[in-house]
Protein backbone atom coordinates (compact mmCIF):
# COMPACT_ATOMS: atom_id res chain seq x y z
CA UNK A 1 0.00 0.00 0.00
CA UNK A 2 1.27 3.41 -1.08
CA UNK A 3 0.93 6.58 1.08
CA UNK A 4 1.31 9.96 -0.24
CA UNK A 5 2.23 13.04 1.38
CA UNK A 6 3.49 11.21 4.51
CA UNK A 7 5.84 14.21 5.41
CA UNK A 8 2.26 16.20 6.33
CA UNK A 9 2.12 14.88 9.92
CA UNK A 10 1.49 17.52 11.97
CA UNK A 11 2.16 20.33 9.23
CA UNK A 12 0.69 23.91 9.53
CA UNK A 13 -0.76 26.23 6.91
CA UNK A 14 2.73 28.03 5.37
CA UNK A 15 0.57 30.55 4.00
CA UNK A 16 -1.23 31.58 7.16
CA UNK A 17 1.78 31.92 9.30
CA UNK A 18 3.27 33.74 6.32
CA UNK A 19 0.56 36.14 5.80
CA UNK A 20 0.46 37.15 9.61
CA UNK A 21 3.81 37.65 9.94
CA UNK A 22 3.58 40.00 6.91
CA UNK A 23 0.53 41.51 8.13
CA UNK A 24 1.90 42.56 11.46
CA UNK A 25 4.97 43.76 9.63
CA UNK A 26 3.30 46.31 7.28
CA UNK A 27 1.25 47.22 10.48
CA UNK A 28 4.97 47.85 12.23
CA UNK A 29 3.92 46.18 14.92
CA UNK A 30 3.90 42.56 16.70
CA UNK A 31 0.64 40.48 17.25
CA UNK A 32 -2.58 41.32 15.82
CA UNK A 33 -4.29 44.41 14.77
CA UNK A 34 -6.74 46.75 16.97
CA UNK A 35 -9.91 47.89 15.59
CA UNK A 36 -10.42 51.49 15.28
CA UNK A 37 -13.45 53.72 14.15
CA UNK A 38 -13.20 57.19 13.19
CA UNK A 39 -16.41 59.69 13.30
CA UNK A 40 -16.46 62.48 10.88
CA UNK A 41 -16.45 65.51 11.53
CA UNK A 42 -20.17 65.74 9.32
CA UNK A 43 -21.48 62.64 11.68
CA UNK A 44 -20.40 64.84 15.00
CA UNK A 45 -22.28 67.74 13.30
CA UNK A 46 -25.42 65.94 13.00
CA UNK A 47 -25.25 64.50 15.97
CA UNK A 48 -25.09 68.09 17.78
CA UNK A 49 -27.83 69.35 15.03
CA UNK A 50 -30.27 67.10 16.24
CA UNK A 51 -29.71 67.47 20.02
CA UNK A 52 -30.37 71.39 19.66
CA UNK A 53 -33.52 70.24 17.41
CA UNK A 54 -35.32 69.59 20.53
CA UNK A 55 -37.88 72.46 21.20
CA UNK A 56 -38.57 73.35 25.14
CA UNK A 57 -41.84 71.14 25.69
CA UNK A 58 -40.04 68.34 24.76
CA UNK A 59 -36.98 69.21 26.99
CA UNK A 60 -39.53 69.84 29.88
CA UNK A 61 -41.09 66.17 28.88
CA UNK A 62 -38.27 64.53 28.97
CA UNK A 63 -37.06 65.92 32.29
CA UNK A 64 -40.40 64.85 33.78
CA UNK A 65 -39.81 62.00 32.79
CA UNK A 66 -36.91 61.18 34.62
CA UNK A 67 -37.48 62.55 37.42
CA UNK A 68 -40.90 60.76 37.32
CA UNK A 69 -39.01 57.21 37.04
CA UNK A 70 -36.13 58.12 39.23
CA UNK A 71 -38.55 58.99 42.38
CA UNK A 72 -40.31 55.30 41.29
CA UNK A 73 -43.54 57.00 40.67
CA UNK A 74 -43.50 56.24 36.84
CA UNK A 75 -46.21 54.08 35.61
CA UNK A 76 -46.86 52.22 32.85
CA UNK A 77 -50.38 52.25 31.01
CA UNK A 78 -50.43 48.51 29.96
CA UNK A 79 -53.53 49.09 27.73
CA UNK A 80 -51.93 51.23 25.34
CA UNK A 81 -48.46 49.46 25.41
CA UNK A 82 -50.41 45.92 24.35
CA UNK A 83 -51.66 48.51 21.47
CA UNK A 84 -48.67 49.23 20.58
CA UNK A 85 -46.88 45.95 20.48
CA UNK A 86 -49.68 43.69 19.08
CA UNK A 87 -48.82 44.81 15.11
CA UNK A 88 -45.62 42.89 15.62
CA UNK A 89 -46.98 40.18 17.27
CA UNK A 90 -49.08 39.03 14.31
Amino acid sequence: MKINDNQRIGAINPYKKTGDATFAHAAGKKGKPKDQVEISAEAKELLGASESARTEEQTLRIEELKSSVAAGTYRVDAGKLAEKILPYLK
